[in-house]
């Protein structure tokens, strides 16, 4: 999807698209496909307006709506309104001092720290450094002279000075000489904390060095921003490990290579990790130490500006993987002892120290700490263009133990009280999602929170946190619980509807079945589970003609936890890079303990590219369940609709559940659309050609009533298994995952249509009867009667008539 073009990346506009039609099987649909588009054109870019809400909210008889929808926080009321005045009161000083809390963040690294430059190219450099009795600037361009260009104090531990255009030339090198509060003991040299891009030169040394950056011609964003997702499909990715070489990837080669992948694949969104600058490589990004340069490693600041564009011209979101619950212990290119103290922008003593994590904690009730932080959310949306953010490490921030030695029971004691939750972190990230959706009102906010606090996906009116989204992440813990620890026969099927549905009401989930944690050293990814040794010798066809039973176990059952985790786990879903056709082995970055290695520090995509390989079988159903969404939206349906789980029969290891749109509208989900899509991503004939997705002629209209139906038994397969429905009517199979196409034995036939009878079954008050292979799923859906379809068509004209007007 193209967006167009346009440098006004903080328009809430959707961008213009355009896509090739999917080969309509009925006139009927043409029609309605057509009208459709007519009357869903891209409205013209409207401004944002920053305004803030009204307050006198806290006293309404609705606030907080959460109590209201859960009367079990009653008790925590006072509590929850509490830290909503706590908030309310951050506004209220932003809006005193800067005019909105927009303009206090935007200003902060646009105006005021780091450098800026006046209209008349006077360069500035301003720093907080509180704990400093003087500062100077130092660099190339004077040669490191710590007596040329000493920096003044302007009051409130603020520290400035201006130099004539030109003086510092582009990509050249800088730094601050401090001398802390005893000034008769020797300075030291830091990096500023607002630095734009630091680098690193190996053959040096190990430390990273700020760079002036100030290019010339300056990459502008072209493209909009993509509309927001109606269902959130996310590709979680690490650009340094992109390239199937044992080198770090970049920026440039992610923008071509592995964007394209994305799309094809049917995601709509890309979660990019380890972007902000990290000096050690092994941490995955997440000990930061330069919170304002994009990761050198990888490329320039440009570089990543257009990557993102390119992400944007290709409709996808993209959200950066955002660490603010610590920062690095790094002294010399980070922010600790940055003045000389153990403060300024964190706790002091041991508050301000993670026991675990052997790193620094930010002090979310400080001024600075709060200037510092939302301006930086500010500037990766603003100045690169990002979406949203994955919050990481939310638990930590949550509370005052950090998660440390907790289990969290779902006592709601336990999520609120001054001995327990940091309340001034909280209002943090409630400030934090608030600008986030002022800047972009279509942001997405992802939480990386495992306690299931309430509130913490709920807006900040609701007397939420503001949150759009959680991460189940007890859902891959289960699949790698069981997977370590029990034969499939001995799965518990109640176990695992369980633990994929048991998420807060109303507070949206995004389900996975495995992240980069699961494949990090000392664990596996999912497929390696599954297969092991076997993914060696025998994912080729060519040299295995017949898949052993370890390799055919494996396809079958990696298929199976994806789909079930897909369409049971939450309002949104997420894959790892590579996990989706079953990347073989595990992560590990180059460390000492290594040998500094990169053979696992790289994604082998051609794996999944080769003919010969099962590998393809994987990321085509990959991408069939995307292109599954895309059709029937089953992911927005668990926010907005209703699911109704039937079976979860223990012996039979058989798994039913129907979801619904809960507005009871017919989505306009072709046979022969879902299979383009595929083709699509194919690249060739193959799935198109195949009746993996049905495209039956005459089978114009599905609504969007789907049945999910599951055998997880290892040997055992089931003729004419009732299955419970409320919805009466014709059934047809959309997806199956034991066609051919997906490496299966097409033990289902596709063509085959099933009608439901009035026996009531398992609480429903229909049921059908189902051939269930052994391990095995299929997902039905009903199909809509030609009266409807033509009534659907005039309804879509008139309105695209209306439109015209």
């Amino acid at each position: 999807m193209m967006g167009a073009a346009s440098n006004k990346i903080d328009s809430a506009a959707p961008a213009a698209t355009t896509t090739a039609p999917a080969p309509a099987p009925s006139t009927a649909i043409a029609t309605m496909k057509s009208a459709a588009a007519a009357a869903t054109a891209a409205p013209a870019p409207q401004p944002i307006r920053d305004t803030e809400w009204a307050f006198d909210v806290v006293t309404g008889p609705d606030f907080p709506k959460i109590v209201k929808d859960d009367p079990y926080l009653g008790p925590y009321t006072g509590a929850i309104k509490a830290r909503f005045l706590h908030f309310q009161s951050w506004i209220q000083k932003a809006e005193r001092d800067h005019g909105s809390l927009r303009t206090f963040a935007r200003q902060a690294w646009q105006t005021h720290f780091g450098f800026t430059k006046k209209p008349d190219g006077t360069i500035v450099c301003r720093e907080y450094l509180p704990g400093a009795s003087s500062v100077t600037l130092i660099g190339e361009f004077n040669d490191w002279d710590r007596n040329t260009h000493k920096m003044k104090s302007v009051g409130f531990g603020v520290w400035e000075v201006e130099l004539p255009a030109g003086t510092i030339k582009h990509n050249t090198k800088v730094k601050l000489h401090i001398r802390g509060q005893h000034a008769d003991q020797p300075g030291f040299d830091r990096i500023s904390p607002w630095a734009r891009r630091v680098i690193q030169e190996p053959e040096k040394s190990p430390l990273y060095q700020a760079v002036y950056w100030d290019p010339p011609t300056p990459y502008t964003l072209k493209y909009s921003r993509p509309p927001k997702p109606a269902t959130l499909r996310i590709y979680e990715a690490h650009v340094g490990i992109a390239s199937p070489e044992p080198r770090i990837a970049t920026y440039k080669e992610f923008t071509r290579d592995v964007l394209p992948r994305i799309a094809r694949l049917g995601y709509n969104a890309v979660q990019l990790m380890a972007v902000m600058e990290h000096a050690y490589y092994a941490s995955f990004g997440y000990q930061v130490t330069s919170f304002f340069a994009p990761s050198s490693r990888f490329g320039t600041p440009e570089d990543l500006k257009m990557l993102i564009d390119e992400a944007h011209r290709l409709g996808l979101v993209v959200l950066l993987d955002l660490v603010h619950s610590h920062a690095s212990k790094n002294v010399l290119d980070g922010l600790n002892l940055l003045d000389g103290t153990d403060h300024c922008y964190f706790h002091s003593g041991p508050r301000g120290w993670h026991a675990l994590w052997d790193s620094r904690l930010f002090n979310y009730g400080h001024y600075e700490t709060l200037r510092f932080l939302l301006g930086n959310c500010d500037y990766w949306m603003h100045e690169y263009g990002f979406d949203g953010f994955r919050f990481d490490g939310v638990t930590s921030m949550l509370y005052q133990h950090h998660g440390i030695a907790t289990g969290f029971s779902g006592h709601y004691d336990e999520y609120f009280g001054p001995n327990q939750v940091d309340d001034e972190a909280v209002t943090y990230l409630m400030l934090a999602n608030y600008l986030i959706h002022q800047i972009h009102p279509d942001a997405i906010t992802v939480a990386e929170d495992v306690s299931g606090m309430p509130g913490v996906c709920r807006p900040v009116c609701d007397g939420g946190v503001g949150f759009d989204y959680r991460l189940g992440m007890a859902i891959p813990d289960m699949w790698i619980k069981m997977l370590k620890e029990q034969r499939d026969d001995d799965w518990e099927m109640g176990h695992v509807v369980h633990t994929l549905t048991n998420r807060r009401w109303n507070e949206a989930t995004i389900g996975y079945a495995e992240s980069h944690d699961q494949a990090l050293v000392g664990d596996k990814t999912l497929a390696f589970w599954l297969m092991d040794a076997d993914m060696y010798f025998h994912m080729s066809e060519y040299a295995s003609p017949t898949a052993p039973a370890t390799i055919d176990r494996g396809m079958a059952l990696h298929k199976l936890i994806r789909l079930v985790t897909f369409a049971l786990g939450g309002e949104a879903y997420l894959t790892f890079m590579g996990n989706e056709f079953g990347h073989p082995e595990w992560l590990d970055f180059p460390r000492v303990g290594n040998g500094e290695s990169y053979h696992y520090a790289r994604r082998q995509y051609p794996l999944a590219d080769d003919g010969l390989l099962r590998y393809r079988y994987l990321a085509a159903f990959d991408a069939a369940m995307m292109a599954l969404d895309a059709a029937y939206e089953i992911l927005g349906l668990g926010a907005t609709g209703r699911m109704y789980v039937s079976t979860k029969h223990e012996g039979d290891k058989v798994v039913a559940f129907e979801r619904w749109a809960k507005d009871g509208k017919n989505h306009a989900a072709m046979y022969d659309g879902m299979a383009t899509v595929i083709k699509r991503a194919d690249g060739s004939d193959t799935y198109a050609a195949s009746n993996a997705l049905a495209p039956h002629p005459g089978a114009a209209l599905t609504s969007s009533h789907l049945l999910f139906v599951f055998n997880f038994h290892p040997t055992n397969s089931y003729t004419d298994y009732p299955v419970g429905t409320d919805q009466p009517g014709t059934y047809r199979v959309v997806l199956d995952s034991d066609a051919k196409v997906f490496g299966g034995h097409a033990r289902v036939d596709t063509a085959v249509r099933h009608f439901s009878k009035p026996d009531p079954w398992n609480g429903r008050k229909h049921s059908l009867k189902l051939y269930l292979p052994a391990r095995s799923a299929q997902v039905l859906a009903l199909e809509v009667p030609e009266k409807t379809v033509q009534a659907a068509v005039q309804a879509v004209e008139a309105q695209a008539a209306a439109a015209a007007k």
